[in-house]
C-alpha cells in the first residue's frame, strides 16, 4: 500500500505542476489517460474534447456506479510556495481539482484490484470545466451516466481537518446564478445635473433596493445570497458619464427561491426604469442548481466512513457553486466533503492540500462504489 500512497502523491504533485483551465484540459487528460492504461483500466470512447470516464468492471453481476472527479484548474499565480506549484504562469490549482483527480484515480486502481469481488462495474468520470460549470453537462451529453444507478463525488474542505468526511441530506451548495446590469441615462457636465439622467445615481438605487430582495421576498428560514461584485462608470471627474454597469451573483438552496429572485429582480429594474426615465438591461447566466443529496446516500456515505478509517460529520450547506448537482438531475446521488487541512480557503492563491488527506479520499471513494454496488445487487 506504501507503493500506492507514494504514486498518488506523485500523480498529484505532476497535476499541480501543469494545470490547465477550463476546456483547455488536453495535457492532463492524456496523462490521465496514461496513467489509467498502466493499470489496465479501460476508458470509454465517448465524445469529448478534454477530460475522460475509465471503467472498472466487476467479475460478480450487479449494477453501474458512478464515481466523479475534476480536472480544471483557476486563472489564479500561485503563491503557495509548494517545491511542486505550478509552472504555467497565471494558472493553479486552487481548488484542489489536482487532488480530486488523483484521488479518483487512486479508486479506481484500488476497484481494479478488486474486481474479482466487484459487483457491477464502476464509472470514474475526470470532469472538464467544473470551474465554468460546463463540464459536467458534456459528460451527461456523452452518454456516461447511460444505467447507471447511483453517483458519487467528492470535494475537498479546508475547512474540515484531515481525517474527517462531511455530508448531509438535501442542500449541500448552492445554486449559482451570475448577472449584469446596464443602466443607460443621459451623460453631461457634472456642474449641470439637471440637464442629464445620472446612472450613477441610479445604480446607487439599484445596490440599496437589491439587499430587500431577500429579507423582504423570502421567510426567514430560507437562506439566500445577493452579491454585486463590479461597478464600472465614467472616465473623469467632471463629466456624468452616460452608462453605468454592474456585475454579481445570486445564490439561492432551492428553485422555487431562484425563481422568485429573478422575477423580483427583473421588476425591480422594470420600476427603476419607469421612475427615473432611464434603460436597464440585465443579463442573468443561470449555472448550476443546488447541489441535492439523496437522503438515502447521504447517509451511506456517513455510515461508510468508519471502515476507512475517516470520522463522518454531518455538515451545513454551503453558497459555493459546483456543478456536481447536474449529474443529480439525472440519477439520485452524494456528494461529500473531505478534510483537507487548510489554512487557506478555496480559490485562494496561497491554497495547498495535505497530502495525506490522498490515500485515504481514495481509498474512501473506492468503498463507496464498491459497497453500494453490493447493496444494490441484494436488492435486485
Amino acid at each position: 500500500m506504501t507503493q500506492l500512497v507514494n504514486y498518488l502523491q506523485e500523480v498529484r504533485h505532476y497535476l499541480h505542476r501543469f494545470p490547465e483551465l477550463s476546456g483547455q484540459e488536453y495535457a492532463t487528460t492524456a496523462y490521465l489517460r496514461e496513467q489509467l492504461a498502466s493499470h489496465d483500466i479501460a476508458v470509454l470512447d465517448l465524445p469529448l474534447q478534454t477530460g475522460l470516464v475509465a471503467e472498472v468492471r466487476g467479475e460478480q453481476p450487479g449494477p453501474l456506479v458512478v464515481l466523479r472527479s475534476d480536472i480544471d484548474a483557476l486563472p489564479i499565480e500561485e503563491q503557495s510556495g509548494d517545491a511542486f506549484r505550478s509552472q504555467n504562469p497565471g494558472v493553479m490549482h486552487a481548488c484542489g481539482h489536482d487532488f480530486h483527480a488523483s484521488a479518483a484515480l487512486g479508486a479506481a486502481i484500488l476497484l481494479q484490484q478488486q474486481r474479482a469481488q466487484l459487483a457491477g462495474s464502476v464509472r470514474i468520470l475526470f470532469q472538464p470545466a467544473e470551474e465554468t460549470g460546463h463540464g459536467a453537462p458534456a459528460i451527461i451529453a456523452s452518454g456516461a451516466l447511460d444505467g447507471a444507478k447511483v453517483i458519487f463525488g467528492l470535494h475537498n474542505d479546508p475547512g474540515l481537518p484531515v481525517g474527517v468526511v462531511g455530508c448531509k441530506a438535501g442542500a449541500l451548495t448552492a445554486g449559482v446564478d451570475r448577472f449584469a446590469i446596464r443602466i443607460k441615462g443621459t451623460g453631461t457636465h457634472a456642474a449641470r445635473p439637471h440637464e442629464g439622467n445620472d446612472p450613477i445615481v441610479i445604480a446607487g438605487q439599484l445596490i440599496t433596493a437589491l439587499q430587500t430582495l431577500i429579507a423582504r421576498n423570502l421567510p426567514s428560514d430560507q437562506n439566500a445570497v445577493v452579491s454585486i461584485t463590479q461597478i464600472h462608470s465614467g472616465t473623469t471627474w467632471n463629466v456624468i458619464p452616460e452608462e453605468a454597469w454592474l456585475e454579481g451573483t445570486v445564490r439561492t438552496f432551492n428553485a422555487d427561491s431562484r425563481t422568485l429572485l429573478e422575477q423580483r429582480l427583473r421588476q425591480l429594474l422594470t420600476g427603476l426604469g419607469v421612475s427615473f426615465n432611464a434603460e436597464l438591461a440585465l443579463d442573468w447566466q443561470p449555472g448550476p442548481p443546488s447541489v441535492w443529496n439523496d437522503e438515502r446516500w447521504a447517509a451511506f456515505t456517513l455510515d461508510q466512513a468508519p471502515a476507512s478509517e475517516l470520522e463522518a460529520r454531518t455538515i451545513e450547506a454551503s453558497p459555493i457553486g459546483e456543478d456536481f448537482a447536474f449529474y443529480q438531475q439525472h440519477i439520485p446521488g452524494a456528494f461529500v466533503m473531505v478534510g483537507s487541512g487548510g489554512p487557506w480557503p478555496l480559490h485562494h492563491p496561497q491554497f495547498r492540500v495535505d497530502d495525506q488527506a490522498l490515500f485515504p479520499a481514495a481509498r474512501y471513494l473506492a468503498a463507496l462504489a464498491f459497497a453500494a454496488g453490493h447493496e444494490l445487487a441484494a436488492e435486485a
